[in-house]
């Protein structure tokens, strides 16, 4: 079985009004249902565009609920429109007055899953109060299980080997960095994390400016479609990629029956080979 993934390099620019932003977003998901993509990825914090609205300088994230029914109204009717599965990045929530930095996969259908961040960056916990995750969880989909991992998630190998171990085969990572070093951090670990758990990882990131955004004035994103190393895939383990900092789109063909056999009849078999004499079984 194969599905067809997109990411989108989404370019951060100040906006006047919410549909400007819906503009915005519109073009990315209808360019993707032109490729035929059935998964279309967009990154962490993108929704942090509509701050800048605002004419003066905003640096704290507590007004981005107030624009969560627009947001997912909007992503619904694409995801409907389109007949695609939305990952709509993340957005931050607030829930019983704590807020959380959450992903959302629209189905085509119209339900709307959430998984929030596990994992709180410095920033995230002392500048904006973000409250981290309190559980994990894989989406059922036609095309399979997929995770919902989001940046600074795939930095901590234990995370991964859960959904790995509930049965998803593969990870949408939607990332925010603002330099080569927080991007390197993320990227060097999704390449680890695929080999590892022999899954794929669809990652992006935001690029461009936000001016009047504290926080979001640097972003450095570049979108990748990553494989395990071994024989059936790239060399380098890279099945597409963006040009670093472009407002673009990348599309690529995940092959799952080529994953199921290089996970029995690898060059390695990373999963198979874990010695749970000496370690636990992360995975349960």
């Amino acid at each position: 079985m194969k599905l067809r993934v997109s990411a989108v390099q989404y370019h951060l620019e100040k906006i006047n009004a919410f549909e400007e932003f819906a503009e915005q977003v519109t073009h990315y998901v209808r360019t993707a249902a032109e490729y035929e993509s059935e998964f279309v990825l967009f990154p962490e914090f993108f929704t942090a565009q509509l701050l800048s609205i605002s004419d003066g300088t905003v640096s704290l994230m507590d007004e981005l609920p107030n624009y969560t029914k627009q947001y997912i109204e909007l992503f619904k009717g694409l995801a409907k429109e389109t007949g695609m599965h939305i990952i709509g990045g993340t957005h931050v929530t607030r829930k019983e007055d704590k807020l959380y930095n959450t992903a959302h996969l629209f189905y085509p259908d119209g339900r709307v899953a959430e998984q929030a961040k596990l994992h709180m960056t410095p920033t995230e916990k002392k500048d904006w109060n973000i409250t981290p995750g309190e559980s994990i969880q894989i989406f059922e989909t036609e095309k399979g299980k997929i995770a919902l991992l989001t940046c600074y998630d795939m930095e901590f190998p234990e995370i991964v080997r859960m959904v790995r171990g509930m049965g998803a085969d593969v990870i949408f990572a939607p990332s925010c960095t603002d330099d080569l070093h927080g991007f390197n951090r993320v990227r060097y670990t999704c390449h680890a994390r695929t080999i590892e758990n022999q899954v794929y990882v669809v990652t992006t990131g935001t690029v461009g400016a936000l001016r009047n955004v504290d926080f979001m004035r640097a972003n450095y994103g570049q979108a990748a479609v990553i494989t395990p190393n071994d024989i059936p895939f790239p060399k380098n383990g890279i099945l597409m990629e963006g040009e670093f900092n472009h407002d673009m789109i990348i599309t690529a063909d995940l092959d799952l029956d080529l994953l199921y056999k290089v996970r029995e009849e690898g060059s390695v078999t990373t999963w198979n080979d874990r010695r749970l004499d000496l370690y636990p079984d992360l995975s349960k």
